[in-house]
């Protein structure tokens, strides 16, 4: 099957080019398609640069780069598009623009086409109800940077066929890449369950229980995160985070557990967008130290489980709404943002009946329904059933 089908990618930003890399390197002929002739022009050299890298590494032969590169065809014209059995978008994260898009796309392929977007933060359904055929939809969703990210969300929307849900997570498995099967609803599984990640620390920062530094070495020294939670959002860039948090909230109904903070949103407003800008929660200019962690463990520990009681209750509560299954939420938390251990396994490890009873403390001394256990936890206390 994939050395047969040409795919479609639409987009030559970073996630676009790279989608179109992980194609061509597992065999595929590849349309790359942006309608702005500097941007693929830029991608276009980018792309051939990282290959090279890789042969200098001994990771490739300059063959193998050589024809991965090759099977990439670069063009402004949708119309290219003709002949592909699956594109993937990754442009703009706006309706209005991804309806024209879709559209568009429809009118070119064939009927039997897979239609595919990378959104990280939109409805699928919404996205595939201005499709003909709208059983072609589905969600792909790559992690950046998509050729080094393992994970791959697969989000079919209550219009995808079941069909074209198999064949769209064979063809991605058969790239190397881990899929997991998510429900339409906002952020799907990664975005969705590690809102607490950064919600909760910029919460106990702004109570001023401790500084950025303590936080992020609380969650990295003694969590056993890669990165503590405001070093990575000053590496995603404040603008991008803040706005998914945002978007998460206002999908949810403006549930108060995904609501944003003050915090973020001052330092986006005043262009602290993090490592990009080279201020964000932290001065990246040159000769600027980095300010040091009060290293209070007792003080750590009780950042550390907060912000943790708060992920597993939304590992949880994803369970209990049947956003994905516990192997498939475990899976994306470790493989789609490196998390140290899946966070069911991990509630599991802490005890269900010790994560419900700090989870219970919080909610009785704030009053606030972002501290409220799920349903599914207190069923599981009450009955010794674990994960």
């Amino acid at each position: 099957m994939k050395d047969l089908i040409k795919v479609g990618v639409l987009g030559s930003g970073t996630m676009g080019s790279g989608i179109a890399q992980v194609a061509a390197q597992a065999g595929h002929q590849v349309a790359l398609v942006d309608i702005n002739a500097e941007a693929l022009e830029k991608a276009k050299n980018s792309l051939y640069k990282i290959m090279m890298r890789l042969v200098e590494k001994g990771t490739w032969s300059e063959q193998f780069a050589n024809e991965a590169f090759g099977r990439i065809d670069f063009s402004v014209d949708m119309n290219d598009f003709a002949g592909c059995e699956m594109i993937i978008e990754a442009i703009v994260e706006n309706i209005e623009v991804k309806h024209a898009v879709f559209s568009k796309m429809e009118s070119i392929v064939g009927e039997n086409c897979i239609l595919a977007s990378n959104t990280s933060s939109l409805s699928i359904a919404s996205i595939g109800s201005v499709l003909k055929n709208p059983n072609r939809i589905i969600g792909v969703h790559f992690f950046n940077p998509a050729p080094l990210m393992p994970l791959v969300e697969i989000i079919p929307a209550v219009q995808t066929s079941d069909e074209v849900t198999q064949v769209t997570r064979e063809l991605v498995d058969s790239w190397k890449k881990v899929t997991v099967l998510a429900k339409d609803t906002p952020g799907f599984i990664v975005n969705r369950v590690a809102r607490p990640f950064y919600g909760e620390a910029l919460r106990i920062y702004e109570e001023g229980m401790a500084d950025f530094a303590t936080i992020d070495w609380a969650m990295t020294e003694l969590g056993g995160f890669r990165m503590g939670p405001f070093t990575l959002m000053d590496y995603i860039g404040n603008d991008v985070n803040y706005t998914v948090t945002e978007t998460v909230f206002a999908a949810f109904y403006y549930d108060p557990r995904y609501k944003p903070s003050f915090t973020q949103k001052r330092h986006s407003e005043a262009g602290y967008l993090g490592r990009k800008s080279g201020r964000g929660y932290y001065n990246y200019a040159e000769g600027v130290e980095m300010p040091e962690p009060i290293k209070d463990i007792a003080t750590g520990e009780q950042i550390k489980e907060r912000i943790l009681v708060m992920l597993m209750n939304e590992a949880i509560d994803a369970l209990f709404l049947n956003i994905a299954s516990k192997e498939d939420i475990d899976l994306a938390m470790t493989k789609g943002v490196n998390y140290p251990k899946g966070l069911l396994q991990w509630a599991n490890e802490m005890g269900l009946g010790n994560v419900l009873a700090k989870l219970e403390n919080l909610f009785q001394e704030y009053g606030e329904d972002r501290y409220r256990p799920s349903p599914l936890l207190r069923r599981m206390v009450k009955s010794g059933s674990t994960f």
